[in-house]
């Protein structure tokens, strides 16, 4: 069962290379080509310890990106090239309220309508999605920012550029499977520090 919609409304991220910070690095071997992603580990640390452990499990190794939308997002991270959803731990706490925006390129986890339900699927956002930000977002709780892509660019645009279909009930799913040979975690880089959204705020645990 794909989510998308039901998984996926995404947010925006705005990035300055000003400020440094010691960020965890993922790296995507697809069949598409390389696709290396920056964790935003202090403004998501729940959700990128979430991730980080879905790679070291190897969970992402052989799932496919089942949903392409032109002009909005890829998303990825739970389907098999049977279009088989894989098993996933417990979900995880909403954390778009973070600051972070769904720009383009940014990495954002992929839900249910449910704000906590989060697992292992995650989205790129293809532009900004504005309205998948907590601020602007119809069920006030958005889709969680973290992390964003900073080698293989061309490589998103590549796949989002993929011929899709309907396969076994599934909409949106590319007609020639893009592949996640093999995750992989790098050793921490220097990277570019998020810019938050000065006006957005976190929301206290009774609003959970």
């Amino acid at each position: 069962m794909t989510k998308l919609f039901g998984w996926l409304v995404l947010a925006s991220v705005g990035l300055s290379s000003v400020a440094f910070a010691q960020n965890p690095h993922v790296l995507f071997e697809t069949t598409k080509g390389d696709i290396e992603v920056e964790l935003f580990e202090k403004e998501a640390p729940a959700t990128v310890a979430n991730f980080l452990s879905y790679t070291k499990k190897g969970h992402y190794d052989g799932t496919v990106f089942h949903r392409v939308i032109a002009d909005f997002v890829v998303q990825g991270g739970g389907m098999t090239a049977e279009m088989k959803e894989k098993p996933t731990d417990d979900p995880i706490a909403n954390e778009a309220g973070n600051g972070l925006k769904n720009e383009r390129m940014t990495l954002s986890m992929a839900r249910t309508p449910a704000p906590h339900s989060a697992t292992s699927q995650f989205y790129i956002n293809l532009k900004y999605n504005r309205s998948l930000d907590r601020r602007f977002s119809q069920d006030n709780f958005g889709y969680c920012v973290f992390g964003k892509v900073v080698k293989g660019e061309e490589v998103v645009d590549q796949i989002a550029k993929s011929k899709t279909g309907r396969v076994k009930g599934n909409s949106d799913v590319p007609l020639e499977p893009i592949m996640v040979k093999r995750a992989m975690i790098l050793e921490k880089a220097v990277g570019a520090s998020p810019q938050k959204d000065p006006s957005e705020k976190e929301k206290t645990e009774k609003d959970k």
